[in-house]
Parts: structure tokens; sequence; C-alpha cells
């Protein structure tokens, strides 16, 4: 567990960088991509066609995520610790990635 991961963050600004040192392995970035794109086309889905898939939303998410974190990053997704800050980091993550300034 790096330094940074210790202190308590007051704010999304400064979490952000904790965040991004906790998804440095290119898979496990890419799997957050990909997951946050299929929460995004589950709520759609859900407001459009069933409520189902509101509920596959979180799964789907997290599921791609958390590969991403036992597998490849070998750590405990911030969420555990960070959920509001988390979840608006891997929006972050994928709006940055999807603008193309950050690399898929």
């Amino acid at each position: 567990m790096s330094p940074l991961s210790e202190e308590r963050y007051r704010s999304f600004a400064a979490f952000y960088p904790f965040y991004l040192t906790e998804h440095v392995h290119p898979v496990s970035r890419r799997l957050h991509v990909v997951g946050t794109t299929l929460v995004v086309a589950c709520l759609v889905l859900g407001a459009l066609r069933s409520a189902w898939f509101f509920a596959a939303a979180p799964v789907v998410g997290y599921g791609f995520a958390w590969v991403g974190h036992f597998v490849f990053e070998k750590n405990r997704p911030a969420t555990f610790k960070y959920p509001l800050y988390s979840l608006m980091g891997d929006f972050r993550l994928w709006f940055e990635t999807v603008t193309g300034k950050r690399g898929f």
C-alpha cells in the first residue's frame, strides 16, 4: 500500500492523482474503460428497455474493474475506502480516454 493511500482525501481533486497511481497497468485501465462504457450502455438500456439493465450496471462495472485490480494491479480497489471518489474517478478516466486525453 502506498503512503498516499493512508491519507483521508477531502476533495476529489486531491484524490484523483492517487486514483491514477492505483490504475497504472494498461490492461487494468482498459478494463475500467470497457466496464464504464458497459455501465453507460446499461443505464441507457435501463431507461429505454428494461429496469433489469439498471441492476446489471454495477455488476458489470465493478466486475471489469475488480478483475483489473485483483489480477493486473494486484491492489485493493479504492471503492472500499472511497466509494464516491472512486466512482467519480472511473467516470473521469473514462471521459479522458474517450476524448483522447489519455491513451486507451
